[in-house]
């Protein structure tokens, strides 16, 4: 898989840095959870708890350390507004912008629930991870509230994970130190998402969640972090379910640790820190954290000579070799919901959308329940054709109203509620169908059929129109 620093820029409309969240009452709910108690609002029929530690804060000498547990409280802690966005710079660019600055102190997770629930009846899970490019993105932006999801019977729950030389870093004394302490190290990111899966198994229950029917759903970044967590053995019995938006291929980068050390040990020079000075970590963790985003974000990460940064690497506890895993059956066989937009990264048979057919095949054939798609449809204010890259997140979110505003069509709209029932539906039981809505056929490589939600506003199950040029162009690559 190329490395989420070689994929392209994506561009969207400007949008503000920071979008201003609503003022709430401090008054709702209180929960127990294994912490403290928390107390959340209520808010058109739903009930929400936001900011809420999941990890103690990453900093000091914490930071590049696998999350340690979160401090509990007296009394009762309010729960009202997002906690910061885990540190980077923000892209202006970006389709959902942050509603928090930045800070390393990130660690937070936020749920929602309908406002009123049967105290014996458990309601599915969905778990969101955002997308970025492993250098951006937070649980914050408005298009991700869980609320219009929590409307139609689940639970819906964000968190935050760290970003950039935050998340993904190794230097030959983090390895000693880590070997010492007999912990994992280097892909501190997907840590916090194991870390905070962990929290929603302890803790879901008191939101009147299912620990045992957890969905979790990621887009671009966050699919290739779904696609991370189901060949991990340390995400085993941690959800039952997975929704890859976006995640490429299934394949990921194994550049080997020494690689990645070296990598971290240039970043260290850059900052003046020799690899041999035996007060190198001490000193790296003394650097401010904008000095450790160096100004590196989506827009203007591109490979350097020296590299200071890789992202994410097979480190074979933590993160494996997902292509193997896929290609051998070493990964958890759950149903799985996969797909891409018509405009994504790559073109139509780039990483993205060929990918995404890729690997539902190699799934469906290791007799994983597979609904494949293809989002198609363009929001009416738009303007031009082609569904960009993470322009089917509001549709799945039935957040539509929120990112496109006053100019959100009924047909927007209604999109967004088939979407969204689809999603629901599958995170009830591990299918998407029912409710009336048209019948989305599990997917088998021989038939190869997807269900397009096509440019006309209606989801149509068709045989994939694209995949004999895809699989033309994947002949004519292997024989090169």
């Amino acid at each position: 898989m190329p490395s989420p620093r070689a994929l392209p820029l994506l561009m969207f409309a400007l949008s503000p840095m920071f979008a201003t969240a609503p003022a709430q009452a401090a008054s709702g709910p209180v929960v127990a959870i294994d912490t403290g108690e928390v107390q959340g609002a209520v808010a058109g029929g739903v009930a929400s708890w936001k900011g809420i530690p999941f990890a103690a804060p990453p900093v000091g000498v914490l930071r590049w350390r696998a999350p340690q547990p979160a401090a509990a409280w007296s009394g009762v802690r309010q729960a009202q507004a997002y906690g910061n966005d885990c540190m980077q710079l923000p892209f202006p660019s970006d389709a959902a912008p942050l509603g928090t600055p930045p800070a390393e102190d990130c660690l937070y997770v936020n749920v929602w629930r309908p406002a009123t629930v049967r105290a014996a009846h458990r309601l599915p899970v969905i778990v969101w991870i955002y997308g970025g490019g492993f250098v951006n993105g937070g649980s914050s932006p408005p298009t991700y509230a869980g609320a219009a999801l929590a409307k139609q019977g689940v639970v819906l729950v964000s968190f935050n994970y760290r970003l950039g030389r935050f998340g993904f870093f190794a230097h030959p004394q983090l390895t000693q130190q880590a070997n010492g302490a007999g912990e994992p190290l280097g892909n501190y990111g997907y840590m916090d998402q194991l870390a905070a899966l962990r929290w929603v198994k302890r803790n879901v229950a008191a939101f009147g969640g299912d620990a045992a029917n957890v969905t979790i759903m990621g887009e671009s970044a966050g699919g290739m972090s779904v696609n991370a967590l189901l060949a991990s053995p340390q995400a085993r019995g941690l959800f039952a379910k997975a929704v890859v938006l976006s995640g490429g291929d299934g394949t990921s980068p194994d550049p080997g640790l020494a690689a990645v050390e070296r990598i971290g040990a240039n970043f260290a020079a850059a900052k003046g820190i020799a690899a041999d000075d035996p007060h190198a970590l001490d000193k790296l963790r003394a650097l401010p954290a904008d000095q450790v985003v160096d100004g590196m974000n989506l827009a203007n990460r591109a490979p350097q000579d020296p590299a200071t940064y890789f992202g994410p690497f097979a480190d074979g506890k933590v993160a494996v070799d997902t292509g193997a895993a896929f290609a051998s059956g070493r990964f958890a066989k759950v149903p799985v919901m996969i797909g891409a937009t018509s405009a994504d990264i790559g073109g139509r048979t780039g990483f993205m959308v060929a990918g995404a057919r890729s690997l539902a095949g190699r799934l469906a054939a290791h007799g994983v329940p597979v609904y494949a798609y293809r989002f198609s449809y363009v929001a009416d204010s738009i303007g031009k054709p082609g569904a960009q890259h993470a322009s089917d997140i509001p549709y799945f979110f039935s957040t539509v109203d929120v990112k496109y505003g006053a100019v959100a069509t009924k047909k927007d709209v209604a999109m967004g509620r088939a979407m969204s029932a689809y999603l629901v539906n599958f995170a009830k039981q591990g299918d998407p169908n029912g409710g009336g809505l048209p019948a989305w056929p599990r997917y088998a490589g021989d038939k190869d059929v997807i269900m397009d939600f096509a440019a006309d506003g209606k989801p149509v199950a068709q045989r994939d129109p694209w995949g004999a040029e895809i699989d033309a162009t994947t002949v004519a690559a292997a024989g090169r």
